[in-house]
């Protein structure tokens, strides 16, 4: 969607996140009396793939002969607390992915990114020729049912 609010063009884009490879998202419905810490309660699950032809493709869930421990994937350590999605991690993670890929867009040397201050999305305020801003939120969703 987008409005303008404040003499500002503000887009706000929903960002659906997919599992890694063999992986899954599965909800928890949260039951306390209050709200836990974590805002996520979108635990990353790693699927079984031994039953699969994969050829050398380790299986996440399962201790193999050459590893005795179960194995995740390298994002998850980064996006992740514990076994579930960290949403400030993500929001972090992606504020750094915009930022280091507008170093390489000489085409934008005439507008300003600026990374706003959030820890529930990621927040990019553009600043162009003629006072023109452009503010985009980014907020971050998991589809139901997805696998």
């Amino acid at each position: 969607s987008w409005s303008i609010f404040e003499e500002r063009i503000l887009y706000q884009l929903l960002v659906f996140l997919q599992p890694p490879s063999r992986h899954s998202f599965r909800l928890e419905l949260y039951s306390g009396t209050r709200l836990p810490e974590r805002c996520s309660n979108i635990r990353v699950v790693p699927e079984c793939t031994c039953w699969r032809k994969t050829g050398n493709v380790p299986c996440f869930a399962h201790p193999s002969k050459n590893n005795e421990t179960a194995q995740h994937s390298p994002l998850l350590k980064t996006l992740c607390t514990g076994s579930y999605l960290d949403v400030e991690e993500i929001a972090c993670w992606v504020q750094n992915l915009v930022l280091t890929a507008w170093e390489h867009l000489p085409q934008w040397q005439h507008w300003q990114l600026t990374v706003l201050p959030s820890s529930h999305s990621c927040r990019l305020l553009l600043s162009g020729p003629s006072d023109l801003q452009l503010c985009a939120v980014l907020v971050f969703a998991v589809e139901q049912g997805s696998p």
